[in-house]
């Protein structure tokens, strides 16, 4: 692999591993500070719900902005934006302030918008065929990100002289910090010139007639919903509703977590064996079995089957609709389609994941496999229209 002809892909990896640590620290510690200065414990995992509805409010005015300023100083802009939210929940924490931590919590949802659109820049600097494999590897990030974050808020979350977690956040900017300078000094606005592309714009809604487009955003907002309507409710269900320990209940995370992020080290190649729909099906499968799995009430191993099956769908499904999204636009038409993509999305997980708390308390856990049974089944129109079809031409 060159590095001239890979820069884009080397460099957003190395930085999202810094950058996206914002997500799991604010995940591990969202609930634990809501805890101690919330007025009430039934807000504590408000900052949390918060953050993911700032991940949907932002998708559309971050990709409006890097469409006007270029995707450089959209980036640059966005991490700025994240250490000014991390310093910002360290000063609410220190001022045991719950309004200003839940501010901060939605401002660090805003960054990940902008993060998430590092996946398009990546595909947008390569050749078509090339897409899934490099896409593949810019998650492989999450890895490392998934370690380093939890850690550095472990380490940091007791500091003489400050409330504690205070530190925490002053670690998360200084990973924010280190993932702008690699921006600044490495990143460079490319796109590959792809020769089947035409500067003319067409009609948004013949733009999302397309049946592969529809089956793209489809199966990544179903994966993501589905992934976080679960994933939201295991810990609670398994430690508060189960009393399995909280060693337990973090091996499970931990296995999940490790079930999105590892596939990527094989998903990219089995898109470019198979083709990106029957890993799309693939995906689809191993969702289902993961309900089916959870379905009851689950002891340690069926949590962790559930879990992880979760995980490896979520790959696939998230991997294969990016994937297929870029097949399905325009260079003209990219930020637009993008845009409508990701707040669908991350919408949709935001719903997932307040529905999550919602649901265990009326009905418990077999109700959260009930209801996220027919969310799945959303996929399967798409899956066969698009079966059914040829793809529209791009020119």
């Amino acid at each position: 692999m060159k590095f001239g002809n890979y820069r884009t892909l080397i460099v957003l990896t190395f930085a999202q591993c810094f950058g996206q640590t914002a997500a799991p620290i604010l995940v591990l510690l969202g609930g634990i500070v809501g805890a101690q200065i919330a007025p009430s414990i039934d807000w504590a995992t408000l900052p949390i719900a918060i953050q993911i509805s700032g991940i949907a409010f932002a998708t559309i005015p971050a990709s409006y902005l890097m469409s006007k300023v270029g995707r450089k100083d959209g980036f640059l802009a966005g991490t700025a934006l994240a250490i000014f939210a991390s310093l910002f929940a360290a000063f609410a924490i220190y001022q045991q302030s719950f309004t200003l931590f839940c501010i901060a919590s939605f401002l660090i949802g805003n960054y990940i918008a902008f993060l998430q659109q590092f996946r398009f820049a990546v595909a947008d600097s390569v050749p078509n065929e090339q897409i899934p494999k490099c896409l593949s590897f810019l998650m492989l990030a999450g890895i490392v990100a998934a370690l380093l974050g939890p850690e550095v808020a472990r380490r940091f979350s007791v500091i003489e002289g400050l409330p504690d977690y205070v530190g925490s956040f002053l670690g998360m900017a200084a990973m924010l910090t280190v993932s702008f300078l690699i921006l600044l000094v490495f990143y460079r606005n490319t796109n590959f010139e792809k020769q089947d592309q035409s500067s003319a714009v067409r009609p948004l809604g013949q733009i999302f007639r397309q049946p592969t487009l529809i089956l793209a955003i489809a199966s990544a907002a179903v994966g993501y919903s589905v992934m976080s309507l679960i994933m939201t409710a295991t810990p609670l269900s398994m430690h508060e509703m189960d009393y399995h320990s909280l060693e337990d209940t973090t091996r499970v995370i931990q296995s999940h977590i490790l079930a999105m992020y590892v596939p990527s080290f094989f998903s990219g190649f089995l898109i470019s064996w198979l083709g990106v729909k029957r890993i799309i099906q693939a995906g689809f499968a191993l969702m289902t079995i993961c309900i089916f799995i959870g379905w009851g009430q689950p002891d340690f191993i069926s949590y962790w089957g559930t879990l992880v099956f979760l995980g490896v769908g979520w790959n696939f499904l998230f991997l294969g609709g990016t994937t297929l999204l870029t097949q399905s636009y325009r260079a003209s038409e990219r930020f637009k389609v993008q845009a409508v993509n990701d707040f669908l999305v991350f919408g949709l997980q935001a719903l997932g994941s307040l529905s999550a708390g919602i649901l265990l308390a009326s009905i418990g856990w077999s109700g959260v496999m009930v209801f996220a049974l027919p969310l799945l089944l959303l996929l399967v129109p798409a899956i066969f229209r698009t079966a059914m079809t040829r793809p529209e031409p791009m020119s």
